[in-house]
C-alpha cells in the first residue's frame, strides 16, 4: 500500500484528540472516535494550529468531544470540572505555561502532548514546577507525538522552518547557530518518518546542509532503532529496497531556478499569485467583499487541474459549467419546466431530482468558487503580463539563453519590481557564459524601475565563483573553497556544483531527473558520487557499495533543504504517474515559498555582503 502521509497524521491527531485511547473503527470519518468520549478543552501554540489547521476542521474537532479550543497564550478562565489536551511544541515558554496554568488549577487533569520528543531539562523543569506548585496530581499524562510537521496533502509536508535558506547561507552564522538549524530539520524529518512508521535507504549529494542532515538522521534512526520498543518496529525490517523507501535530501543551492521562476500551472500560479496559505486563500468575490477558500483534496477540480495550464483550466470551468447547466435543465425537464414543480407528474423522476439536489449545488460551489479564483489571477496576469515572464524564462532555460532586445522588452514592460528581479536572475543563471556588457545592461534596467538588486548581485558573485573553481586546479580550488565558505557561510560545496543543472534538453527539472535515476537505481553518472546511508545497517557508512541499497525503489521521500515549492511538487507527481510500473513519491520542505519569498532571503543576503544598490528595495511579499 502506497505511502500516505496526510491519512498517517490524522490518524495520530485523531488518537491524541480522544485522550490516546485505543479507537473504535466503527465511529466513523477518519480514524473512528474512542469507546468513551470524552469532553475536553483543547490547548494549542501557534505551530500546533498549523499542523491541525490543514487536517482537522471545527466539526471534526465536535465529534472526537472537544468543546472549547484555545491559544495557550491566551487568557483563559478556569473549567475546572473538564480535562485539558495540551498539543504544544516542548519549549520552556511552553513548559512554564502549563506549570502557571496547573497551579491556578484550571482543569480537572492536564493531558500533554508534545509536538516532538521533550528534552530531558524540560521534563524536569515540568516535574520540579508542578511539585513546588503542589499540582503534579494535575498531570494525567505526558506524550511525545513526533507529528512536527505540517501535512498539506497526500504526498506534500513542510517543516515550516522561516527563513532557512537565509539562515545556512548567511556568512556571520556560528557553528552553533547552523548546528541548530541542522538539528531542528532532523526532528521534523525524524517526526515524518516515525509517522510513516518506515526507515528509508538515505541518499544525498556530498557536502553542503544535505550531506549533514543525512548523516545526523542517520545517526538518530540508527540509535533509536536500538531501543526494543521503537517507532519503527511496525514498519517490518524489510530487507529488500523495493519494499523500503528511498529519502532523497537535496539542498536548495542544488535548483536554485526551480524557486524563482514563474510557472503557469494552476496550483503554483495560485501559490505565488494569490497566496496560497495551510491550503487556504482569500480572493476578491463579484460584490466587491473577500471570498476565503479552502483547496486540498476534498476539492475535485482541484486535484484533477492542479497541473494543468491556465487556459487549460479555463478551459475546463467553462466546460463544467455547461454540463452544470444541461444537468439542471434535465431535472427541470424531468420534474415539469424551469418554472413551478408539477407535483403530479411523475414521482420517481421528482424524487430523483430531490436527491441529486445536493450534488448539483455542491458542483455549482465549486465552478463558483474556481470561476472567482480564475477572474482574480486573470486579472493579475494581465496587468503584470505573468504569462510572458513564464513564457520567456522557459525559453531561456531551454535555449540557455535569449536575445538582448526581448530582455529589456520584459524588464521596461510590464510587472511587479519582484517580477523583474526574478526574471533578471534567471537570465543570469539561464547560461554558462555570460557577456559582461549584457549583464550591465541588465542591472541597468533593474535600476532605472527602483529595484533593489541586492539579490541579483547575490547570485552573480556566486555564480563567478563556481566559474573559478572550474578552472582552477586541486590546490588554489581548496583554497578558494575556504576562502568561500568563510566569507559565503555554510553549504557552499553545494552552491559550487555548477550551472549545469540548470539546463535540461526536456525542460525536466534537474530535481525530478535525479530522483528518477536513484529511484530506478541504474548505473548513471549523475549519481555516481551520492552518498548512502542505511540506518539499518549494523554500522552504516556513507558511500556503501551494497547493491540492494542503490535500488530500484518503489516509493520516495524527497526533501529539499532551503524552501520548497509547487513547481518542485508538480514535477515530481507527474514523475509518480508516468513511471510504469506505478512509484509514489512524497515531497517534503523546511517551508514552502513563493518565487518572491525566495527571492527576499537572497536579498537579505546580498544585504549582509554589502551587495546590491541602495534603490527602492522591492517590497517584501504580503503575509500569507
Amino acid at each position: 500500500m502506497a505511502l500516505n502521509l496526510r491519512q498517517k497524521q490524522t490518524d495520530c491527531i485523531v488518537r491524541m484528540l480522544n485522550l490516546n485511547q485505543p479507537l473504535n473503527p466503527g465511529g466513523g470519518g477518519d480514524g473512528g472516535t474512542a469507546n468513551d468520549e470524552v469532553y475536553k478543552i483543547l490547548i494549542y501554540d501557534r505551530f500546533c494550529q498549523d499542523i491541525l489547521s490543514p487536517l482537522i476542521h471545527v466539526k471534526d474537532l465536535r465529534k472526537h468531544g472537544v468543546t472549547l479550543y484555545f491559544l495557550i497564550d491566551k487568557d483563559r478562565k478556569p473549567v475546572s470540572e473538564v480535562p485539558a489536551l495540551y498539543f504544544v511544541q516542548p519549549t520552556p515558554h511552553n513548559i512554564h505555561r502549563i506549570i502557571s496554568d496547573a497551579s491556578k488549577s484550571l482543569y480537572h487533569s492536564f493531558h500533554l502532548n508534545f509536538s516532538s520528543s521533550i528534552p530531558r531539562p524540560l521534563l524536569e523543569d515540568l516535574a520540579s514546577g508542578t511539585v513546588n506548585s503542589d499540582s503534579i496530581h494535575r498531570i494525567s499524562k505526558v506524550h511525545d507525538q513526533y507529528l512536527e510537521f505540517v501535512t498539506l496533502e497526500d504526498n506534500l509536508f513542510s517543516l515550516a522552518h522561516k527563513t532557512c535558506y537565509l539562515q545556512l547561507n548567511d556568512p556571520s552564522a556560528g557553528d552553533k547557530e547552523i548546528e541548530d538549524i541542522i538539528d531542528q530539520i532532523v526532528t521534523g524529518l525524524f517526526s515524518a518518518l516515525a509517522t510513516l512508521a518506515v526507515v528509508p535507504v538515505i541518499r544525498c549529494p556530498r557536502g553542503g546542509p544535505a550531506e549533514l542532515v543525512a548523516s545526523r538522521l542517520d545517526q538518530r534512526l540508527q540509535d533509536h532503532l536500538l531501543a526494543k520498543n521503537n517507532l519503527f518496529t511496525e514498519g517490518g525490517n524489510f530487507s529488500s529496497s523495493f519494499q523500503r523507501p528511498v529519502l532523497c535530501i537535496f539542498d536548495r543551492n542544488f535548483e536554485l531556478s526551480a524557486a524563482i521562476q514563474h510557472d503557469f500551472r494552476y496550483r503554483p500560479l495560485v501559490h505565488d499569485v494569490l497566496g496560497l496559505r495551510l491550503n487556504r486563500l482569500n480572493v476578491q468575490g463579484e460584490k466587491g467583499g473577500m471570498k476565503s477558500y479552502e483547496l486540498d483534496r476534498s476539492d475535485p477540480f482541484w486535484v484533477a487541474n492542479g497541473s494543468s495550464e491556465f487556459p487549460d483550466v479555463a478551459v475546463e470551468i467553462e466546460t463544467q459549467l455547461n454540463k452544470y447547466k444541461k444537468d439542471v435543465e434535465e431535472v427541470n425537464k424531468k420534474t415539469g419546466g424551469s418554472g413551478e414543480v408539477d407535483f403530479d407528474g411523475n414521482t420517481k423522476h421528482l424524487m430523483n431530482a430531490v436527491n441529486s439536489l445536493p450534488e448539483l449545488t455542491e458542483r455549482k460551489n465549486v465552478i463558483d468558487k474556481h470561476t472567482n479564483i480564475a477572474t482574480a489571477l486573470l486579472g493579475e496576469i494581465k496587468e503584470r503580463s505573468l504569462d510572458s515572464y513564464a513564457k520567456k524564462e522557459t525559453e531561456m532555460m531551454v535555449r540557455g539563453g535569449i536575445d538582448r532586445n526581448e530582455i529589456l522588452g520584459v524588464l521596461k514592460g510590464k510587472g511587479s519590481k519582484s517580477d523583474k528581479l526574478r526574471f533578471a536572475i534567471m537570465f543570469l543563471i539561464s547560461a554558462e557564459n555570460i557577456p559582461q556588457s549584457e549583464i550591465e545592461m541588465v542591472e541597468s534596467a533593474l535600476r532605472e524601475s527602483e529595484v533593489d538588486t541586492s539579490a541579483f548581485q547575490y547570485v552573480k558573485r556566486i555564480k563567478s565563483l563556481n566559474v573559478s573553481l572550474a578552472s582552477a586546479n586541486s590546490a588554489s580550488r581548496s583554497n578558494i573553497v575556504d576562502w568561500a565558505e568563510k566569507l559565503y557561510g555554510q553549504s557552499i560545496s553545494a552552491v559550487t556544483a555548477g550551472v549545469k543543472n540548470l539546463l535540461s534538453t526536456d525542460h525536466q527539472l534537474a530535481l525530478t531527473r535525479i530522483v528518477e535515476a536513484l529511484m530506478e537505481g541504474k548505473p548513471n553518472p549523475e549519481i555516481e558520487s551520492y552518498l548512502v546511508f542505511d540506518p539499518r545497517a549494523p554500522k552504516s557508512s556513507s558511500g556503501s557499495s551494497s547493491s540492494h541499497l542503490k535500488g530500484p525503489f518503489k516509493e520516495a521521500i524527497v526533501f529539499m533543504i532551503g524552501g520548497g515549492n509547487y513547481v518542485e511538487y508538480g514535477s515530481l507527481l507527474e514523475l509518480a504517474h508516468r513511471q510504469q510500473p506505478g512509484r509514489h513519491v512524497i515531497y517534503g520542505t523546511t517551508e514552502i515559498l513563493t518565487g518572491g519569498e525566495f527571492v527576499d532571503q537572497l536579498a537579505l543576503l546580498g544585504h549582509k555582503m554589502g551587495l546590491g544598490n541602495t534603490g527602492t528595495p522591492a517590497p517584501a511579499p504580503a503575509a500569507h
